[in-house]
């Protein structure tokens, strides 16, 4: 069994729950990709939840749709866009950010649009793989975890913890920091 079939089964749910996510919670995973963490959230979610799969990737959303229907998982919305999400104000309990944010360079109007759309007291989960000690890459090759934390910070979120867990990257299995972040106010 691949990886990503492993995660998919069983460990990505696992995760998920360690992390904080519950059933019934209305998630929003902002660039989703092809749902690595999108189907193991809507198993999480359950009937009574919602994940938001949010891609600029149409094709990505595609292969969500068509995992979706084959785990009989009715409680995925996808979502096409850049940054500019669909969602009312304060309508979700925990937002994905995961392997995202060294493509962007103005990342704060990504983290202001997840503190829009996040409940108070909602968890802003990020997983900011390629910062200086994580195979540095693109926006964030300069900078350390401490660095990414200030920045999500000033845009109205505290720090509630730090994990090192193993998840899934791509299509492989390693250790990477998360940070769960939530909304003040």
């Amino acid at each position: 069994m691949s990886d990503v079939e492993e995660w998919i089964k069983k460990d990505g749910e696992l995760f998920l729950k360690s992390i904080g996510m519950k059933s019934s919670d209305f998630i929003l995973d902002f660039g989703s990709g092809d749902g690595h963490y999108t189907i193991p959230a809507a198993k999480v979610a359950g009937s009574k939840g919602k994940v938001y799969a949010f891609d600029k990737d149409k094709n990505a959303l595609d292969k969500i749709k068509e995992a979706a229907e084959q785990f009989g998982l009715g409680n995925i919305k996808l979502i096409n866009g850049d940054t500019k999400l669909s969602l009312e104000n304060n309508s979700v309990d925990m937002a994905l950010c995961f392997d995202v944010i060294h493509y962007e360079k103005n990342r704060e109007k990504i983290y202001r649009e997840i503190h829009r759309v996040l409940k108070s007291g909602g968890i802003f989960s990020v997983y900011p793989k390629h910062y200086k000690k994580d195979f540095p890459l693109m926006e964030l090759a300069g900078m350390e975890l401490d660095n990414i934390k200030k920045e999500i910070e000033e845009c109205g979120f505290y720090l509630q913890d730090k994990f090192l867990k193993e998840l899934l990257h791509d299509d492989y299995y390693t250790k990477g920091y998360i940070l769960n972040l939530i909304k003040s106010g």
